[in-house]
């Protein structure tokens, strides 16, 4: 990250536990939020997006942070204070904020520096302060930090968006009740059912995550580009597994009989072969 900062970008050190990383090619911009380990863990040691933004000659904006901060800290909030005050954001023709689970927070609660962004979140959490989310009970180290100072709420600050898509699990209680909190009249839910705490992963599984940020960086993305791509989940394991245990699990053998040869129609899937077996009979 060095290196290509050194060439057309960044790298800025933010206290001791985030990093800023912005690597410049067109007037058009994808702010990202990561995990430094996970970042060490990939081969090339880069961000996820790096190669995509490349590719398509976006500039690249990743915080990356060491360990479970949210990227709630004052070093943090300086920056993008001074991102603002800059002018910096405005600078870019399009801007788009992505995040999921808590680096979705994090896409939305500095969304506000960028008037006009448009923002994708997947599965986001709306907070940690107890006095709001002490219902979800995941997070348990993370419960200790200040959600209640600058950037803390994170559907109030989506307020400057000129779009923000929701795409989470209806069916997911947790996720559902943060994405009740995001509500507004520019929030455009998107439904991902059945993909539990795993909404990205299976979004990537599907190789439709890089699609859905090219369409919002292009202008074109929607409601019904998103239901086109989500039709590819009748291909997708992760999925298929999910609803047929769900099926099992509320003793729908019917359902289960009818997934299963919908599936085995279409896929080399012997685990619903078996279970189509167990079902019918045919054992």
């Amino acid at each position: 990250m060095l290196a290509i900062a050194d060439g057309d970008g960044d790298f800025l050190a933010l206290g001791d536990r985030h990093w800023a990383f912005f690597a410049e090619e067109r007037p058009v911009l994808l702010v990202t939020f990561e995990d430094a380990a996970a970042i060490r863990d990939r081969e090339d040691n880069l961000p996820e997006h790096f190669e995509l933004a490349k590719a398509r000659g976006w500039s690249l904006l990743t915080i990356i942070a060491e360990g479970e901060t949210w990227w709630r800290d004052p070093a943090v909030f300086r920056y993008f204070d001074r991102l603002s005050d800059d002018g910096f954001l405005e600078d870019f023709d399009r801007v788009i904020f992505y995040g999921a689970g808590p680096a979705g927070y994090a896409a939305a609660a500095y969304s506000i520096t960028a008037p006009g962004a448009e923002l994708v979140l997947v599965s986001p959490r709306a907070t940690l302060d107890p006095a709001r989310a002490g219902w979800d009970e995941r997070h348990r180290i993370a419960r200790r930090i200040n959600f209640r100072n600058r950037y803390g709420y994170a559907p109030d600050l989506t307020e400057s968006a000129s779009r923000v898509w929701l795409i989470f699990d209806p069916l997911h209680k947790p996720d559902a009740m943060h994405a009740s909190l995001f509500l507004r009249p520019w929030v455009f839910p998107l439904y991902a059912r059945y993909t539990g705490e795993g909404t990205e992963d299976t979004l990537r599984e599907m190789r439709v995550l890089d699609r859905i940020l090219e369409a919002a960086m292009d202008n074109k993305f929607s409601a019904s580009y998103f239901d086109w791509l989500w039709r590819g989940r009748r291909s997708n394991g992760s999925y298929l597994r999910a609803i047929l245990a769900a099926a099992r699990l509320t003793g729908h053998r019917k359902r289960e009989v009818k997934i299963c040869r919908s599936v085995t129609a279409r896929l080399n899937a012997p685990r619903f072969a078996r279970r189509l077996a167990e079902l019918t009979g045919d054992v």
